[in-house]
């Protein structure tokens, strides 16, 4: 069943299994209050089992774009659209989340970002192929965040 994301009453539900569920929950936190702010728009989220096309997706894009499979299990996703943008956020059981954004009009800007929670190591499968920069998050503590531009049509 989804739920939205309350970004004043953080709760780690539904992230429960995570290592870093905390850290998690802050980051999810901090994406939508970000949407909540920027684009006036509530984040809600699923289980990843009831949202298996948004997961399918993001790992179709990082499969074709870039030959990266994530090993960890997903817990929770969601897609929607703002402003001509086609969002798609899954975070993992590893304290990973990974974002989607794909404008609807073509010749924008389409790329997948990454984002580690505090406590977390970067996953294997992308230590050596990004760099992650941090930033500070009231929310969140330390993430540490990378993307890429996407290259083909998804």
């Amino acid at each position: 069943m989804s739920h939205i994301v309350d970004f004043e009453n953080v709760s780690s539900a539904g992230l429960e299994s995570s290592p870093v569920a905390p850290a998690l929950a802050g980051l999810r936190a901090n994406e939508a209050r970000y949407f909540r702010n920027k684009y006036d728009h509530v984040f809600t989220v699923s289980p990843a089992d009831e949202a298996p096309e948004v997961v399918e997706w993001v790992s179709r894009i990082l499969r074709d774009e870039r030959d990266i499979v994530i090993d960890s299990r997903p817990l929770e996703a969601t897609a929607f659209e703002v402003d001509g943008i086609r969002m798609a956020y899954v975070f993992y059981e590893s304290g990973l989340s990974i974002n989607v954004m794909y404008t609807i009009e073509d010749g924008q800007k389409r790329a997948v970002g990454f984002k580690l929670a505090e406590g977390m190591e970067v996953p294997e499968e992308l230590a050596t192929r990004f760099k992650f920069a941090r930033q500070k998050s009231k929310l969140a503590g330390v993430i540490r965040g990378s993307y890429f531009v996407i290259k083909g049509e998804h």
